[in-house]
């Protein structure tokens, strides 16, 4: 019988969700468009723990993880962004590995999933770590957990106060 472990968050409780909202917001590759995102964003009280950016020659996807998905959901529909919303896995990146990196990698190959694209979390409740969007979160996790890599959940990115 295989043994089911629980999620190892913050508060280690088990019933954590280990995925995180991610926002795909669809921009017009024109000036200021970035900076009007971010803006109406931050007006709104929302904290933006990561931001990814991938251009084209007419439109940009930025890539947004914010601590509050409803608000962010809200803010994003009434300012008119087209956006569209995944759930993605946030892995904090361990000092006591050599190649932390590579050993999430290497997890998550073990699944035989695909990584389709990841990139950094430079501040995170638990320091610097990589989203990761991949074939299925719910086995990477699984996988990720049982060889000890702990991962972020949506509730730690909320703001305390």
């Amino acid at each position: 019988m295989e043994q089911v472990l629980p999620p190892k968050t913050r508060d280690g409780a088990g019933f954590e969700l280990t995925r995180v909202c991610q926002f795909t917001v669809f921009l017009e590759n024109r000036v200021g468009r970035l900076h009007a995102l971010v803006r109406v964003m931050e007006e709104a009280g929302l904290k933006l723990w990561a931001i990814s950016i991938e251009e084209s020659a007419e439109t940009s996807l930025v890539r947004l993880i914010c601590g509050l998905p409803e608000g962010a959901r809200s803010v994003l529909k009434r300012e008119g962004f087209a956006f569209s919303e995944s759930d993605v896995l946030i892995v904090p990146l361990s000092v006591k590995t050599s190649q932390p990196i590579g050993s999430v990698c290497a997890t998550v190959l073990t699944g035989e999933l695909n990584i389709h694209y990841a990139y950094p979390m430079l501040a995170s409740p638990r320091g610097p770590a990589l989203v990761l969007y991949v074939d299925d979160c719910t086995l990477a996790a699984k996988l990720l957990i049982k060889k000890g890599f702990m991962l972020v959940a949506e509730n730690e990115l909320k703001p305390t106060n």
